[in-house]
């Protein structure tokens, strides 16, 4: 059989990744069964032609640069356990008489190696929960703690703050075929086989699951309603999409105000926003919405509020999804005795023998409040701004909001560079409605033009300072700063106004 050449395995691979990814799309399990087949052969191939070239060399820069590691005393223990096993004619009981555990730094070595390849498992909370059945996350609903003595009741509301995630409940399993062959290269390219099949099995299945998971065998998708019933057949609902029409300053500022309604009424500060969508809408529909001419040159992802934009295959067609990313969880890891295991469920070539491995985990959004659903279909694309060449600063450099009395609202320490805050206003006076606050603002560049909103009302100015007028809930106040017509920054504050009872 004549060898191939590295370039023709890579070549190969994306074949068979197009014949992998039609197949989930399809739902064909046969067709994916042959796929994945193919896929594990391909790496296998590939691994192996590398191996020969560099099983020699004590070079470990050389060798970490193949994707080799230098094994930990455990883990090249563990390997030279599960090889001893392999070669024996009886592999399936002396695998069960293995004593060793899975490391979980391999599985750390796996998650290292798929973030850095998949942008969107870098945005959210992406653990290793090797070895843990249940898992406690941070929902966020607590209300603050209080300075009294410590009570059963204040114990019972801060433990309200945290959720119990049960991990054991969904599991992946990836199956490795494992040529004879490859037992001979030892345990550090056994390692490198096993985390290639381990990180693309997981890889296929992470972000669909992240994105559009049904909740039910699977993680529960960015784009499900958390408070709406469960179905026991289609699991959770699709969340009603936002219609958004073009990207501006007011639009933006309003989307992400409804990020920072945390569970229970917590208001939440947001520092940065991710933006999931697929390919083809992002080159035809975000990028020409938030793309602009800089002095002759195209600068594009420009938005009004600090965003990360992830592109993923996942996301439907004339969609997209915002949110908080660090606000999803995702813990995957082997069970607490993980083990590579032998298994008769699938034949392949005479030298070959199957193995299995079983990964459990969930995913899901922290709270109902963290993401929202986008329908992308008609968003617009903005007129290019042509900025000078001369610098202008169109940010502010100071909001002061008073109430009737003169005593300030606080909004938290102003930053020009952080667009959104929020204020609680709580009416107490005897006499009247506390429903008229006073802003001042101040801005970096005298020729600045600003335009304040509340609600749907633009305020004019008066004496230097704008009227705000408080009804009960949130009040969301959008600022935009605008200088020579080509530079313009947005600020949102939110406030939330209590009337007197």
């Amino acid at each position: 059989m004549a060898m191939k050449s590295l370039d023709l395995i890579k070549q190969e691979k994306v074949v068979i990744m197009q014949k992998l990814n039609q197949a989930i799309r399809d739902n064909n399990e046969e067709d994916f069964a042959q796929a994945f087949t193919e896929f594990t052969e391909n790496i296998q191939e590939a691994v192996m032609m590398e191996a020969k070239g560099l099983i020699q060399s004590a070079d470990n820069t050389v060798l970490a640069g193949r994707g080799v590691r230098a094994l930990t005393s455990e883990e090249n223990k563990y390997y030279e356990a599960v090889i001893e096993a392999m070669r024996s004619s009886n592999p399936k009981q002396a695998l069960s008489d293995v004593t060793v555990v899975f490391p979980k730094t391999v599985i750390d070595a796996v998650f290292e190696d798929l973030v850095e390849a998949h942008p969107l498992l870098e945005a959210i909370d992406f653990v290793n929960t090797s070895g843990l059945v249940e898992y406690l996350i941070n929902t966020g609903s607590a209300p603050l703690a209080t300075w009294k003595a410590l009570t059963a009741t204040i114990a019972d509301e801060l433990t309200r703050g945290f959720e119990k995630v049960d991990l054991a409940h969904k599991k992946l399993s990836a199956f490795i075929p494992v040529a004879k062959a490859m037992l001979d290269l030892g345990p550090a390219w056994l390692d490198r086989f096993t985390r290639a099949v381990l990180g693309e099995a997981l890889a296929n299945g992470l972000e669909d699951g992240i994105i559009d998971g049904n909740g039910l065998l699977e993680p529960i998708g960015m784009n499900k309603d958390l408070s709406a019933p469960v179905h026991p057949t289609n699991g959770y609902a699709t969340k009603t999409k936002i219609i958004v029409s073009d990207f501006g300053a007011e639009n933006y500022g309003g989307l992400v105000s409804q990020l920072a309604d945390g569970p229970n009424g917590v208001k939440r500060t947001i520092k940065e926003v991710l933006l999931i969508v697929n390919p083809v809408d992002y080159l035809t529909k975000i990028m020409p919405a938030t793309s602009q001419l800089v002095n002759g040159v195209w600068v594009k992802d420009v938005f009004p509020f600090p965003t990360k934009v992830v592109q993923s295959t996942r996301v439907p067609a004339n969609s997209a999804i915002m949110g908080i990313g660090k606000k999803y969880f995702m813990g995957v890891g082997t069970a607490k005795g993980g083990k590579i295991e032998y298994s008769d469920e699938c034949r392949f070539l005479e030298d070959e023998r199957v193995y299995l491995i079983k990964l459990y985990g969930t995913g899901r959004p922290v709270d109902n409040s963290a993401f929202l659903y986008l329908d992308i279909t008609n968003i617009k694309a903005v007129a290019p701004i042509v900025r000078v060449a001369d610098y202008v600063d169109a940010t502010l450099s100071g909001i002061t909001i008073t109430d009737e009395k003169s005593k300030a609202v606080n909004i938290g320490t102003f930053n020009k560079n952080v667009h959104l805050y929020n204020a609680s206003v709580v009416d107490v006076e005897e006499e009247g409605d506390n429903d008229t606050l006073s802003m001042t603002l101040t801005t970096n560049d005298p020729n600045a033009v600003v335009v304040v909103k509340n609600g749907s009302n633009v305020i004019t100015k008066a004496n230097d300072a704008y009227a705000l007028t408080l009804t009960a809930g949130a009040n969301v106040i959008t600022i935009t700063s605008t200088v020579n017509s080509t530079e313009q920054e947005a600020y949102v504050i939110v406030i939330d106004y209590t009337p007197e009872v």
